[in-house]
């Protein structure tokens, strides 16, 4: 099996340039979100990157960021593939509120 590749985009940041992972690097590997790290250049055309992940701690921020990422692969797939998309029913908003109101009922009897 091999490793997956992604490309890199260049990105203006401020006086600097620098290069733009795609959304997929931080989902397939979020330890590297916020990392830090150096570059070392081997030849004319290859450089070694060097991360450095920051430790995760399991709090709001790491909860928003999972949140974060579901939501773009939901986002990402419902515009690649509209016909799987259902309109949101009147029905299907009255099985949610029966479902969170059981759960309620749950919730209090525990």
């Amino acid at each position: 099996m091999t490793n997956p590749t992604y490309p890199l985009a260049p990105a203006k940041i401020g006086n600097a340039s620098g290069f733009r992972l795609p959304a997929s690097f931080y989902r397939d590997h979020p330890q590297f979100v916020n990392a830090t790290g150096w570059v070392e250049v081997l030849s004319d055309n290859t450089v070694l990157v060097k991360l450095e992940p920051q430790p995760v701690e399991l709090d709001s921020d790491s909860d928003d960021l999972m949140l974060s990422l579901f939501l773009d692969l939901v986002t990402k797939d419902a515009l690649t593939n509209p016909e799987h998309l259902e309109a949101y029913t009147e029905e299907m908003a009255d099985e949610d509120d029966e479902l969170l109101r059981c759960e309620n009922i749950s919730e209090r009897d525990k």
